[in-house]
């Protein structure tokens, strides 16, 4: 799975949708190992995307004499 091929809500959408079918409980032993690896994959890029978005919200609430400004930054990962 590419990341940069992907949009965070995608990947909910198909998150979301790995999880009802592996519910259900209709696979196969290999094809639930599938689905559920490519689960985890979804998750830890939604999980990277919501740490990102919550780090440049952070950075953007951050004020300097007392007014909110607006500075250049890096992600966690690119620090």
């Amino acid at each position: 799975m590419g990341e940069e091929a992907i949009a965070f809500e995608d990947a909910m959408k198909r998150l979301e949708s790995i999880v009802e079918t592996l519910g259900e409980g209709n696979l196969s032993l290999e094809d639930s190992l599938k689905m559920f690896e490519e689960g985890m994959e979804l998750c830890t890029f939604c999980n990277k995307k919501l740490d990102e978005a919550e780090y440049k919200v952070e950075k953007l609430m951050e004020r300097k004499g007392g007014e909110i400004s607006v500075e250049e930054f890096k992600t966690k990962t690119e620090e």
